[in-house]
């Protein structure tokens, strides 16, 4: 993958200059109380702005690897909010009455079983996952290009946004539709080869290799189009909204 010239949104988060106060801060828990909070959400802004503006585009790709460049499963951390609070990993009230509802401003709603998102076209590449705590991991994912869901569902003029929910204590986040759109975003049904497992966010989850992972929402229950940006479980406690990489 090749680099803007100068220095790289990847180097503004190692250094801290513009993600690092308000993300870190955020992984912690903490959204850093009345007299740090609006600081931590200016950076969040100007983080935001750094990432829209000039470093994403459609035809900047993740660099993909060999199969061989995996990390041990054993070493690519997984993380929830239940688990967090619970030390389970969540599941719907029923895996097999589970179906990804689609709609807000389309003018084709859907309900999408996991068979019938399977079935669709599909997408499989290794990539490195990027963690705002800083480590990294490679894997292989598989999935449908959420560009395919976009077409069927022929979103309105006025969507803009993509809200993302699932069954995971009330987890969500937003994504802008340029996002959503890139050639490299997925709704992955599989990790290196194998049927997604709950502790990596089955039976499906959002994917990309040019976001953070706290962008990547697991356990999908919806997506929603919007015409306002709607915010995120960690968004709203100060993590950036972009989030890319």
């Amino acid at each position: 993958m090749t680099e803007p010239s100068g220095i790289t949104r990847r180097d503004f988060l190692r250094l801290g200059a513009v993600a690092g106060p308000a993300a870190i801060v955020a992984a912690c828990g903490w959204d850093g109380g009345s007299t740090l909070e609006p600081k931590l959400r200016a950076f969040s802004r100007i983080n935001d702005w750094v990432g829209e503006k000039v470093f994403q585009s459609p035809t900047r790709l993740a660099k993909e690897y060999p199969v061989s460049a995996r990390t041990q499963m054993e070493n690519f951390p997984s993380y929830s909010i239940t688990y967090n609070q619970t030390g389970s990993f969540p599941s719907p009230a029923s895996l097999k009455d589970w179906a990804l509802q689609v709609g807000g401003l389309v003018h084709k709603p859907l309900r999408l079983t996991r068979s019938a998102i399977e079935a669709m076209p599909r997408v499989t590449y290794t990539v490195k996952h990027h963690c705002v705590e800083g480590w990294t991991a490679v894997a292989t994912w598989t999935g449908v290009p959420l560009s395919t869901i976009v077409a069927m569902v022929r979103p309105t003029e006025q969507a803009r946004y993509l809200r993302f929910d699932s069954f995971d204590s009330d987890y969500y986040n937003g994504w802008d539709l340029k996002s959503a759109m890139h050639p490299q975003t997925i709704l992955a049904y599989a990790y290196n080869d194998r049927p997604l497992m709950m502790n990596h966010g089955a039976p499906l989850r959002l994917y990309s290799p040019i976001k953070l992972g706290y962008k990547l929402t697991k356990y999908l229950t919806g997506v929603t189009f919007t015409s306002e940006r709607p915010g995120g479980y960690w968004e709203d406690r100060g993590y950036p909204w972009f989030g890319g990489v």
